[in-house]
């Protein structure tokens, strides 16, 4: 023992001897005083640091050893066996000292030294915990419908590739690569949690570039079905959760690590073994079912992203080009949409009435019913009606994205298109009905409770939103106004009046809006006063909260909520309808995956109705279906393409 050392260990309080592991130590208060009195470990020059690993301390071959640093070889095992370090004593022990002058102090609280097995065991636990955290996070898919017991019994080319690396690198930048990789692994974890939510609410991953702004969107989404407290609660667990998964992502990379420098040369060889199990079986194309054992999907993953965000950059200056291409922007008005002068044009959307409704089995016979019944009592009243198939940009939400699409002519695909469409000069179907001069514009759009600067955009004379309709009865979850409210006020305060103009409406019913419950049901037309009357009819409705938790039952409130909007619109029409009526009605988007059941496809139904012969005769080469029911091989444009086709067709060429 260097006299240098053993009087700097007695003086400095900041330096301290380390705890021994095993069980001898712990029994023998002799050796806890020589352990005392070995000599203090210099500063770390650089040595690695040793994982605890729970085993019994003996002599480790394997231990990685730097040059002429045995002192702080010593130091650096005792503090990657999980040791505590404390400074060592110059006075006599105080109350509750467990053991006399200069002994160590216990770990943990003295719960190791206490109970070494039960801490070996903790430690070992833990291990094990970091090491299924970080191959769950290399190997977990972004999709939920992916997630199966195939898909964590891969080989990720990432970890091998990380693992090699973590071992060749010299002690300092092994320390900073093992916390920068495990951080970042967490993140990446975080982004695949965030498409698991995307995927089931848009059928897509999460736009980096494009999609912040539906953070707030969702988080209004919660209030307005949940409640304040079902909001708060939500937003705490998902940032509790995210945090929690960056933090032990880091924490279990950095063990990991110790570990493998501990056991380098199991280490090494366990690596080698890997990597050429990973070609191998990459090489034969091996799989599980259909999940191929050796991946690379983290590399997949980061490079879709990579390239996603250089499309979105690029995008804008692509859309640009596409809006400066109008084929009506020099008619004169005098020669626009001449078909239809002297007529009640009204482009409805139907909210989330998507084909689904129509084409799956559990619903098909319900909606056939009620699309059957409205073409029935419509043909009695006098009305005939042409149906076809839509493609929306957008499935499960974003409806703001497919009417702009409609009305523009336009592919309005994310939000980015969206902010630079509604800041253009670019003419929408409801502009140019406005710039003849020969239509009162307006807008029924209940679902708008905010201030709504792109409405003046669309070019409306008037908007309603639901503030503004008389209703004076509950919301129905996200709903705010039922449908059959909404085209009575429609009546009311536009349509019914007297020596008025020719209106063109844009109307939006939102009573079909995720989460359908609970649901209104229709009533007596005389019968809807202010709207109070559906107080009561809320309470007998469902709790969203009891139908999210069965799938069937979202289903079942889903097609309720088709039904209802359907038999809205159509007996307005068979009450208030005359000569001069035009309904255009349409679906904006496909509901969410957990009713379409797998369906990715975006199509939704388009219909037209009127009483005037002639205005169904100017689309009679759309080959459309007869009745408010589309035929499956009925024509199938994307939605962009409406706005032209229908002003060709009731313009003086049509």
């Amino acid at each position: 023992m260097s006299p240098f050392t053993r009087s700097r260990q007695l003086s400095d309080p900041t330096e301290g001897g380390t705890e021994p592991d095993d069980d001898t130590a712990a029994k023998d208060p002799a050796g806890e005083r020589a352990e005392a009195e070995k000599p203090e470990a210099e500063p770390d020059t650089g040595a690695e640091t040793q994982p605890d690993t729970g085993a019994e301390t003996e002599p480790d071959t394997g231990a990685e050893t730097e040059p002429d640093t045995a002192p702080h070889a010593a130091a650096d095992t005792a503090v990657d066996a999980g040791q505590d370090t404390a400074p060592a004593p110059d006075t006599a022990p105080g109350p509750g000292s467990d053991g006399p002058p200069g002994a160590l102090k216990p770990g943990w609280f003295g719960w190791r030294r206490r109970y070494p097995r039960a801490a070996r065991g903790v430690s070992v636990g833990t291990t094990v915990l970091a090491g299924a955290l970080v191959l769950f996070a290399l190997l977990v898919p972004n999709q939920v419908e992916k997630i199966e017991f195939a898909s964590f019994v891969r080989i990720p080319a990432e970890g091998v590739l990380l693992a090699g690396l973590l071992l060749a690198l010299p002690p300092k930048a092994r320390r900073i690569t093992a916390v920068v990789m495990g951080a970042f692994l967490g993140l990446v974890t975080i982004l695949k949690f965030v498409d698991m939510g995307f995927y089931q609410i848009l059928a897509r991953p999460f736009d980096l570039v494009l999609d912040w702004i539906l953070i707030e969107n969702g988080t209004d989404f919660l209030r307005e079905t949940f409640g304040r407290t079902g909001q708060v609660l939500a937003v705490t667990g998902v940032i509790v959760l995210f945090v929690a998964v960056l933090v032990l992502t880091t924490l279990s990379m950095v063990r990991l690590t110790k570990l493998m420098v501990r056991h380098r040369p199991v280490a090494a060889r366990t690596t080698l073994i890997l990597g050429t199990a990973w070609i191998t079986c990459m090489t034969l194309g091996l799989q599980i079912g259909t999940v191929p054992i050796a991946t690379k999907g983290n590399a997949e993953f980061l490079g879709n992203r990579v390239e996603q965000v250089r499309a979105g950059l690029k995008d804008a200056r692509v859309f640009e080009k596409q809006a400066a291409v109008d084929a009506f922007a020099k008619t004169p008005p005098d020669q626009l949409l001449t078909g239809l002068r002297g007529k009640d044009v009204l482009f409805t959307f139907i909210e989330s009435y998507g084909r689904v409704a129509i084409d799956d089995p559990a619903m098909a016979q319900q909606t056939d019913a009620v699309l059957m019944e409205g073409t029935g009592r419509l043909k009695a009243a006098g009305f005939e009606s042409r149906s076809g198939w839509l493609q929306s940009p957008v499935t499960g939400a974003g409806s703001w994205l497919a009417h702009s699409t409609f009305l523009s002519g336009l592919w309005i695909k994310n939000q980015q298109r969206y902010r630079n469409l509604t800041t253009s000069d670019r003419m929408t179907l409801t502009n140019y009905f406005g710039k003849t001069g020969a239509w009162r514009t307006v807008g029924i759009v209940p679902g708008v409770r905010r201030a709504w600067p792109e409405g003046k955009y669309f070019g409306l004379d008037h908007i309603y939103d639901s503030e503004h309709l008389g209703y004076h009865g509950p919301y129905f979850s996200w709903t705010p106004v039922p449908d059959q409210f909404s085209m009575e006020a429609f009546q009311r305060l536009e349509h019914g009046k007297k020596d008025r103009e020719p209106i063109m409406a844009e109307i939006i019913l939102a009573s079909s809006h995720n989460p359908w419950s609970p649901i209104a049901r229709m009533i007596d037309w005389d019968d809807l006063g202010d709207g109070s009357v559906f107080h009561r009819i809320k309470k007998e409705g469902t709790n969203p909260t009891e139908v999210w938790k069965d799938p069937e039952k979202v289903r079942t409130e889903y097609r309720r909520a088709i039904e209802y909007s359907i038999r809205s619109l159509t007996e307005w029409v068979e009450r208030y309808g005359d000569e001069d009526t035009v309904l255009v009605f349409l679906g904006d988007h496909q509901p969410v995956p957990t009713v379409t059941a797998g369906d990715t496809g975006k199509d939704v139904p388009i219909t037209i109705v009127a009483k005037d012969k002639k205005v169904l005769d100017r689309v009679a080469d759309w080959n459309w279906t007869d009745g408010l029911k589309p035929a499956p091989n009925a024509p199938r444009w994307g939605m962009d393409k409406f706005r032209d086709r229908f002003m060709t067709a009731y313009g003086p060429q049509g």
